[in-house]
């Protein structure tokens, strides 16, 4: 089992309400029944509880004696890496405590569809639980029933027989009994075809096998046939006759379910960078979990979907209809399921620190399902819209092809991987970009960018105003400068003006090898500029200065001048 606790858990206490003036069945203390789950696996089971982490409460059913998942799961819920295994085998196991009615009572769900005729009474076929299956909540109104190819109906079959009480005229005595009942056969369809057959039974569980990937309607279908006597005693004493008659009659009474069959296939592609890691993309147009890319399992990507347990809460209790009365009485039978929904958390690589680089995920935008978890649901849903992670991307230092593992959201239903037409495999090439400063002055310089293939020597066009010359379709990517996005042209180049002294870095961001093949990965060139770099801005950095000392040389100049003529005058006005 693989419990996810950052963000929230989910417990094992049934939610208390009140129907027909009956309180539902509360959760059996984890580990008391034979359900085939550990005390720690029980507690996580449940949803829809008032989360409040009520220990006095909580110990008044259960006891103070409670495992330290029993007692977190009584403030919060629980949700999965992974679709758990546990809503299924617990299922699997309560289903066995479904019992029937005799023949003065048929016992049902609130819910069932029940159908009458003249011997036949509040008869149903009303379906417990498909497994393994996940629901999932994609948006508001779509949250379908995902089965797995390969699973098992479970339902519940039951009717009461009406003996007729009909008087007797004078010296006549009118007796009626049941000779026979029985639920003759139990069949499963799809669409209307039959895919599996159950021998009559109260408690059927039937097993399919559906081809495709596909929406679909499930039909649980039963017959029941009854025969009953009729006895006319008529006369006095010793003098009476019997007249014996008997009445046979069948009834078909059905359910359905509208799933959708969960067999996917995905589709890989792979690059190889040049220091050896390898790019991996996964395509899958259903909802799916994740993908693993070594054999021990330890490096996987996870999308945005999480999942969680809860009841259907329609079996929560069950009606007793008798001939004159009826009594709602608790479930000792109540179908789990998983139920898979995007989470806050987007997308994760695992190991988290030194495991792989997530490059993009992409899908469906759309708006939060928060509306259709029902009450007391507390999980890290989105609560805002979102995109879908049908595509995930991702760079890795280790990757096994062959032990690529793609999972889905239905319990051991994993992906078949479909090669691509085009193939898997996409070039991811080293890129060349050089810089050179092909005229300058003063004032300015001009930057001639070039952008090659360093294995073909090809120039790369990033022009979006072309189409590429061998795909007709542009190719994404731009050279930055400063805070510049260049662009090359046919030939691969760029002109670029500086007029700003100063070391400037050219970096090519290329487009993601997801959308091009070939693809290339980033390259930088340096470049130094400045004015005394050339003979002109030598020339002109000499007559700048020159021009700003002159004051100072006139000055200088006048200065000394005059020193001059005061020390010969000096010289004159002395006597000998």
């Amino acid at each position: 089992m693989n419990y996810h606790v950052p963000s929230a858990l989910m417990i094992g206490l049934l939610v208390t309400s009140l129907v027909s003036g009956v309180v539902a069945a509360d959760p059996p203390r984890p580990g008391t029944e034979g359900n085939g789950l550990t005390e720690n696996e029980t507690a996580t089971l449940w949803s829809r509880d008032t989360d409040n982490f009520n220990d006095n409460e909580s110990g008044q059913l259960y006891g103070e004696d409670r495992s330290a998942i029993d007692q977190l799961a009584s403030g919060t819920d629980i949700t999965f890496k992974r679709p758990p295994a546990t809503a299924a085998t617990w299922t699997r196991n309560d289903f066995k405590d479904l019992e029937a009615g005799d023949t003065n009572t048929s016992v049902h769900p609130p819910h069932a569809n029940l159908e009458d005729s003249v011997f036949i009474k509040d008869a149903h076929a009303t379906i417990f639980a498909v497994q393994p299956a996940t629901r999932g909540h994609i948006e508001p109104g779509d949250t379908p029933l995902y089965i797995a190819p390969n699973g098992t109906m479970r339902g519940f079959v039951d009717y009461r027989v009406r003996v007729p009480n009909e008087s007797s005229p004078a010296y006549t005595n009118i007796t009626w009994s049941i000779t026979e009942h029985e639920i003759d056969e139990v069949r499963l369809k799809k669409d209307g075809e039959i895919i599996a057959e159950h021998d009559g039974s109260h408690t059927p569980a039937l097993d399919y096998q559906i081809v495709g990937d596909q929406e679909t309607t499930l039909t649980l279908e039963a017959e029941i046939s009854v025969r009953l006597k009729k006895a006319i005693t008529s006369g006095l004493g010793n003098q009476t006759t019997t007249d014996v008659s008997y009445r046979t009659e069948s009834r078909n009474v059905s359910d359905s379910i509208a799933v959708e069959v969960y067999d996917i296939s995905a589709s890989p592609y792979y690059a190889e960078y040049p220091n050896g890691d390898t790019g991996v993309a996964i395509f899958q147009s259903q909802l799916w979990q994740g993908y693993s890319l070594t054999a021990d399992g330890e490096t996987r990507v996870r999308g945005l979907w999480r999942f969680y347990t809860a009841r259907n809460t329609n079996w929560d209790t069950l009606v007793r209809s008798k001939r004159t009365d009826s009594a709602t009485v608790q479930s000792d039978a109540i179908p789990v399921y998983v139920h898979a929904f995007p989470s806050r958390i987007g997308p994760r690589a695992e190991p988290v620190r030194d495991g792989p680089k997530l490059l993009d995920s992409w899908g469906t935008d759309r708006p939060s399902p928060v509306g259709t978890l029902g009450e007391n649901i507390n999980i890290d849903i989105v609560n805002k819209p979102y995109t879908t992670t049908y595509g995930v991307a991702v760079r890795a230092k280790r990757v096994d092809r062959e032990a690529l593992h793609v999972s889905g959201i239905v319990r051991g239903v994993n992906a078949s991987i479909v090669e691509p037409n085009a193939g898997s495999n996409r070039q991811l090439r080293r890129s060349n970009l050089t810089a050179e400063i092909v005229d300058q002055n003063q004032s300015q310089a001009t930057l001639r960018l070039e952008l090659r293939d360093n294995q073909t020597d090809a120039p790369i066009i990033l022009d979006k105003s072309r189409g590429h010359p061998i795909r007709g379709a542009t190719r994404n990517g731009y050279i930055t400068i400063g805070d510049r996005h260049i662009e090359t042209n046919a030939s691969g180049e760029a002109i670029v003006t500086l007029d700003e002294s100063g070391i400037y870095t050219a970096r090519y961001h290329p487009g993601s090898w997801l959308d091009h093949d070939p693809a290339y990965v980033s390259d930088s060139a340096t470049v130094r500029w400045h004015p005394l770099a050339t003979i002109d801005g030598w020339f002109a950095l000499l007559f700048e200065t020159g021009w700003q000392l002159l004051p100072f040389f006139v000055v200088f100049y006048a200065g000394k001048h005059l020193l001059r003529m005061i020390s010969s005058e000096n010289a004159i006005q002395q006597p000998p």
